[in-house]
Order: structure tokens, then C-alpha cells, then sequence
């Protein structure tokens, strides 16, 4: 019995000690630095983008909400500069490269959210999780092509920070007809 005990104590000293030696690894593999030319809004000038008041709410709802170091963002749609939404149905209304182009308004809106609520899109540390809804004919399959105007935006202004886990997912209807909705959740460095 002793010698049973004695081998289960080494072998448990062994194994824990591997299993410590893997957490140091993940933690060292998980560090971030920041890359010391990072400027998402130099950048999002150089694209000659201008981001635009969102407003107000109209629903029981706010733009964004922050829990910890993570801002999620509510679902926006394609409202371009004159306030109109891009409206119809991919497959039926819109061509692809329409869907792309709206989802890259999507994308202006949801930036000028972050400046809206952060004040310096500096203070971004990446791109989380995008979720782009497409209002498209039941026979449509080419959401990821319609969502990549939205995903190669944060790219052009954030650079490897802008990668993001995603879905791309076709919806039968989005509120008042609009082409594409986008929801995000971003990660903060304070």
C-alpha cells in the first residue's frame, strides 16, 4: 500500500507540475503588444472616411454597452450620409457588390458609435466578434460576401487588430427593409 501511494504521489507531483509548466505557456502565448504605429483614426482618415452623429435611440435600447474590458454594439444597418437605409433583398434587389457596399456603411456607423462612446478609436485593442445579418431571397448563399464589405473595413482601419471571429447569416426580413445588419463586440485597453 505504501509503495501504491508513494508511485500515485509522484505521479500526481509529475502531472501537476506538467499541467503548471502548459498554463505558463498559455499565458505567454496570450500576451499582447501593441504595435507602436497602431492609429485607427490616422487611418480611418487616410480612407477618407467621415463618421457621422448616430442620434439617439428610438427604442427601449443604447448603442452600446460595456461589461468589463469588452463594448458591445448594438445591431446597425446601412443609414447612408443623407439618412436613408440601403433597402431590399439580396438575391432579389440587390446585386452582391450592393450588399458589400452597404455593409461597409454598416461599418461607418458602427465606427462612429465607437467615437461617439469612446472618444479616441486608439483606445480599441481589436475587433472581437462580428454577427452581419443579410436580408436575402431564401436561395441566396453569399452572405460572407455581402459581410466582407463590413469585415474588410475593420481591416483597412485597424489592421491585424481588425480580424475578427464572424457569422454571416441570411435573415427572411431586417427592420424596414434594409439590405444588412451588423452587431459587434469589441475589446477595449482600459
Amino acid at each position: 500500500m505504501k509503495t501504491y501511494v508513494c508511485i500515485l504521489t509522484i505521479v500526481l507531483f509529475f502531472s501537476c507540475a506538467d499541467v503548471e509548466k502548459g498554463l505558463d505557456r498559455e499565458i505567454q502565448t496570450s500576451t499582447y503588444t501593441v504595435d507602436a504605429h497602431y492609429n485607427p483614426q490616422a487611418n480611418l482618415d487616410s480612407l477618407g472616411i467621415k463618421l457621422r452623429d448616430q442620434g439617439i435611440p428610438v427604442a427601449n435600447y443604447v448603442h452600446a454597452v460595456r461589461s468589463g474590458n469588452l463594448l458591445f454594439l448594438a445591431g446597425k444597418g446601412p443609414k447612408q450620409a443623407n439618412g436613408e437605409n440601403i433597402v431590399g433583398k439580396l438575391g432579389q434587389d440587390l446585386s452582391i457588390d450592393e450588399g458589400y457596399a452597404a455593409a461597409r456603411e454598416v461599418g461607418i456607423n458602427q465606427l462612429s458609435v465607437l467615437k461617439m462612446e469612446l472618444g479616441d478609436l486608439n483606445k480599441i485593442k481589436r475587433i472581437v466578434k462580428v454577427h452581419g445579418m443579410v436580408n436575402a431571397t431564401p436561395d441566396f448563399t453569399e452572405h460572407s460576401k455581402v459581410i466582407n464589405g463590413y469585415s474588410d473595413l475593420m481591416v483597412a482601419v485597424f489592421g491585424e487588430n481588425g480580424k475578427h471571429a464572424r457569422a454571416a447569416v441570411g435573415m427572411g426580413s431586417l427592420p424596414g427593409n434594409m439590405a444588412v445588419e451588423v452587431e459587434m463586440v469589441v475589446e477595449l485597453y482600459d
